[in-house]
């Protein structure tokens, strides 16, 4: 085994002790090769020594994304992001300790979604990083789908000055271009082809959905990664049927809110973050009783 070789094992079996769910390695030659990012948001772009760009994935418990938007799923997606950062801010130092020079990029990489509509994308792109590490294929979501978790899972990268054994790229589309997150997306912000097999990705609309969530403590959405029927995290849990619950989830709570098929999901969503009719709501009440509470 070549000292590359051996350095790439001990670096993923960090990764998987640390609590990665999916590691990959990618050589910064894929980005030039492929030519789908602009040359200032490649690797040596930002970091000039960078060879290689690994890549680790923390995956987003199925059960928990169905409840979306809630509190539950904010606070796991918070959680998800400081788990990566600190994996990736301990893989750095373990690198550095071993006399390799490494750099990472934290897994969202923008302060606030209100400055996306000004600056619409950030320094470097994990989703476009893990798809050159071998974890997946960009989907018709516009999202990272990979086979262990479909799109319910986080990255985050770390460049290092050593040219690494890449992962292969997967070859074969890991979407099945079924359509269920154009169908689902409560802002219409996935617009697919006349054939079904390409989308255009409304990034506005996704932005303002998000921003709106944000006000009420439940960002992200996330319903694209919800609904999206790819992973093996699936057959973790054992579901029937429950596609048909989820294309039918909007229809059927706008007919009968207390739907007894969406009874659990709609606890979560009640209770620990704002609604608009909680808020509408809060305001009303405080200005009956006198009060100057606006229901923040």
């Amino acid at each position: 085994m070549t000292p590359y070789n051996e350095l790439k094992n001990s670096i993923k079996q960090f990764c998987l002790d640390a609590g990665a769910d999916l590691v990959g390695f990618a050589p910064v030659e894929r980005w030039d090769e492929a030519n789908e990012v602009p040359v200032q948001f490649r690797p040596q772009s930002l970091w000039e020594p960078a060879r290689t760009v690994i890549v680790m994935g923390v995956g987003m418990p199925l059960p928990i994304v169905e409840t979306t938007p809630s509190i539950l799923h904010k606070e796991t997606y918070t959680t998800s992001n400081g788990v990566l950062d600190a994996m990736a801010f301990n893989l750095v130092r373990y690198l550095v300790r071993s006399g390799n020079a490494a750099y990472f990029f934290t897994r969202d990489g923008y302060s606030s979604l209100r400055l996306l509509r000004y600056k619409p994308t950030a320094a470097f792109s994990h989703k476009m990083a893990a798809k050159y590490a071998g974890l997946g294929t960009v989907g018709l979501s516009n999202c990272l789908v990979t086979p262990e978790f479909g799109p319910r899972v986080r990255f985050v990268s770390v460049f290092i000055s050593e040219p690494l054994e890449p992962d292969p790229v997967i070859e074969k589309d890991v979407c099945i271009k079924c359509g269920a997150c154009a169908k689902c997306c409560p802002v219409d912000a996935i617009i697919l082809s006349e054939d079904k097999l390409k989308s255009h990705f409304h990034m506005l609309s996704c932005l303002e959905r998000h921003i709106e969530l944000v006000n009420e403590k439940t960002y992200p959405c996330g319903i694209c990664t919800k609904v999206c029927p790819v992973g093996k995290d699936r057959l973790v849990y054992k579901q029937k049927g429950i596609m048909k619950k989820y294309l039918d989830e909007k229809e059927a709570l706008a007919a009968l809110p207390d739907d007894p098929r969406y009874r659990s999901w709609n606890h979560v969503r009640k209770y620990g973050s704002w609604t608009k009719s909680d808020r509408a709501n809060a305001v009303k009440t405080n200005q009956e009783s006198g009060g100057n509470d606006r229901g923040d």
